[in-house]
């Protein structure tokens, strides 16, 4: 694991940790959680990407200024939380409830939308000795696969190809 890649890390557990001590919810999104589920890092990755409720995330943002953590002043941070320290950056995207109780997209463009069913019950993941929530696998699998149905300007980079046959490899056989 390089030296950015260990930064990455660390700041999985400073997020984890902080956000625990003050009773916010984070899950892990994207690679990292990938890779959490599996249990060792696959392949670099450019960012650390997170969820958290919209209700939590001017908290979060405070508890994470105190630690060095800077706003990205390029996404605005009705939409999402992007923090920058140092050569890493992490980024929040928002949930929200509906009238029914689903988890739904918190903010942007798509705010309301439904997001999958047991998004947020999956198990912890653990890489080495450090562990974190993260988005249940299922969940990961249904955004690796519908990326390029909902956003069909972004087609499926190597990476989503990639990603989705690790995940898939991972699950137990269909009994």
């Amino acid at each position: 694991m390089d030296a950015v890649a260990e930064r990455q890390l660390a700041s999985i557990g400073e997020v984890v940790a902080v956000a625990s001590a003050a009773g916010i919810g984070v899950w892990l999104r994207g690679g990292w959680a990938m890779d959490f589920h599996l249990g060792e890092m696959t392949r670099p990755h450019v960012d650390v990407d997170w969820y958290c409720w919209l209700a939590d995330a001017e908290r979060l943002a405070t508890l994470l200024a105190a630690r060095g953590w800077r706003p990205d002043p390029r996404m605005p941070v009705e939409v999402q939380l992007d923090l920058f320290r140092d050569d890493i950056e992490v980024s929040f995207a928002y949930l929200a409830r509906d009238a029914a109780g689903r988890v739904t997209v918190g903010a942007g463009p798509w705010a309301g939308t439904s997001l999958p069913q047991g998004l947020l019950d999956g198990p912890p993941g653990r890489i080495g000795d450090r562990t974190a929530p993260m988005i249940a696998v299922a969940a990961q699998i249904e955004f690796k696969e519908m990326y390029p149905v909902w956003m069909p300007g972004r087609p499926r980079r190597a990476k989503d190809a990639a990603d989705l046959s690790q995940l898939r490899a991972s699950l137990p056989a269909p009994s």
